[in-house]
């Protein structure tokens, strides 16, 4: 559970990612440049897009649904994840991520056991937490993060999930935004007031548009 402020006096943002999405990766660097430029501090908490796709890999392309499956390619990173939460804490899993996601977006590595096995050691943490992405001795934390995510904004979304307090005190989470590429400096600090206003107003729900550019990690 996030708390609404730190002891650094910052308002906590709780962000929930699954490291192999690409839009994701693109969000959470936009988070790192927001807390630069306003008195937020991201708390990074484990989804998957494995869990929240297990009922329905019927309805899925096959390149998806062999992923998402038991044991495929999607499973490992979120549970190597969650075993550096685990063990090593929420500074560890930050540092993870950022590691994970430079190899498998920005370098193009994919979700190879070689893109573990480096961010791994690029986070300083232990090789042998690689172990835990071919076991599911952590699925039930993973879950259990997942779930308290998802349950911010329902089951109709994907990765990220971001919850911060709202204009009253009272909790505000939405997905997004999506973006491409991540906004720095002052844009990022524009894009973070704008998605607080409208996130903050009772009744909103959607704002969208068809994507024409894929993820750019500028």
């Amino acid at each position: 559970m996030t708390t609404d402020v730190t002891n650094t006096g910052k308002s906590a943002v709780g962000f929930w990612f699954d490291p192999s999405c690409p839009w994701a990766w693109l969000t959470s660097r936009w988070m790192l440049e927001v807390e630069k430029v306003r008195p937020v501090e991201v708390h990074w908490h484990v989804m998957s897009l494995a869990v929240l796709n297990e009922n329905r890999l019927d309805e899925m392309p096959e390149e998806y649904r062999d992923a998402m499956r038991p044991g495929g390619r999607a499973w490992a990173p979120v549970r190597v994840c969650i075993a550096a939460e685990q063990e090593f804490g929420n500074e560890a899993l930050g540092r993870l991520y950022t590691a994970l996601g430079t190899r498998i977006h920005n370098r193009g590595e994919g979700r190879t056991p070689e893109a573990v096995l480096g961010a791994l050691k690029d986070a300083g943490l232990p090789a042998r937490l690689a172990e835990a992405g071919n076991t599911d001795a952590y699925d039930d934390a993973l879950r259990i993060s997942h779930k308290e995510g998802i349950e911010k904004v329902g089951q109709e979304v994907g990765t990220p999930i971001i919850s911060v307090p709202g204009p009253d005190g009272a909790e505000v989470a939405f997905f997004g935004p999506v973006v491409t590429p991540a906004p720095k400096g002052e844009a990022a600090a524009r894009l973070w007031d704008g998605t607080l206003l409208v996130a903050g107003t009772p009744g909103f729900y959607e704002l969208k548009r068809t994507r024409t550019e894929g993820p750019r990690f500028d």
